[in-house]
């Protein structure tokens, strides 16, 4: 499913997403016009995504224009996920908590995207996030898809086979922990890197939000 060259494309990709947002740290600055934040780390130039379709728990294409005009927050993982995506996503519900009195016309978003989809239907990916936070998008996709959007994002995931001795449905999949910072225009904007600060990424949110107003 995983081949040695795939592996190696998406780890460059990483690479360059992470080096990118090194050089931009060490700099100390952002987007120009653009309020002090805490938690995201903007990138200099927002980078133009490839065209991407993923399947939605409703069934429904979640395509570029469906992200349109919000700012969104994408985080790959999927639901036998033991640790980290649970972690990540209920610290992600804290904060969407806070912007949730926000018009929906403007309000952020967050979308977890199963790199699983073997044993991660489009409903049982959205039944998972779901329990989080009822706001909070889900999606899949086929294995290119997944690759191409991942890719995209800079981000990387690979299965890792089950245990010896253990079923061959008991394998698990490594991924990037970080999250992706998609702008309005679906732009690749910047980055959030663990540990996450909920209350950090609540404010950085809405302070985005408000400077496009």
């Amino acid at each position: 499913m995983f081949n040695r060259t795939t592996t190696f494309i998406l780890v460059a990709a990483l690479a360059a997403g992470l080096g990118l947002w090194a050089a931009q740290r060490w700099l100390g600055h952002g987007q120009a016009g653009q309020p002090q934040l805490q938690a995201v780390r903007l990138f200099d130039h927002p980078r133009e995504l490839p065209p991407f379709s993923l399947r939605q728990s409703d069934g429904t294409p979640l395509v570029p224009g469906e992200l349109r005009g919000h700012w969104t927050l994408v985080f790959l993982g999927f639901t036998h996920c033991p640790d980290v995506c649970p972690t990540t996503l209920a610290e992600l519900a804290q904060a969407q908590k806070q912007w949730a009195s926000l018009p929906e016309a403007t309000r952020p978003r967050v979308l977890f995207v199963s790199v699983d989809p073997d044993r991660d239907t489009p409903d049982r990916t959205g039944e998972y996030a779901h329990g989080f936070s009822r706001d909070t998008l889900a999606a899949t996709a086929d294995i290119p898809s997944l690759e191409a959007f991942a890719r995209a994002l800079s981000m990387v995931f690979m299965k890792v086979p089950a245990p010896a001795g253990a079923p061959a449905d008991q394998y698990s999949v490594d991924h990037s922990a970080g999250i992706a910072v998609l702008d309005p225009q679906v732009r690749m904007a910047g980055v959030i890197l663990p540990p996450l600060q909920p209350k950090a990424i609540a404010h950085d949110l809405q302070a985005l939000g408000a400077g496009d107003r």
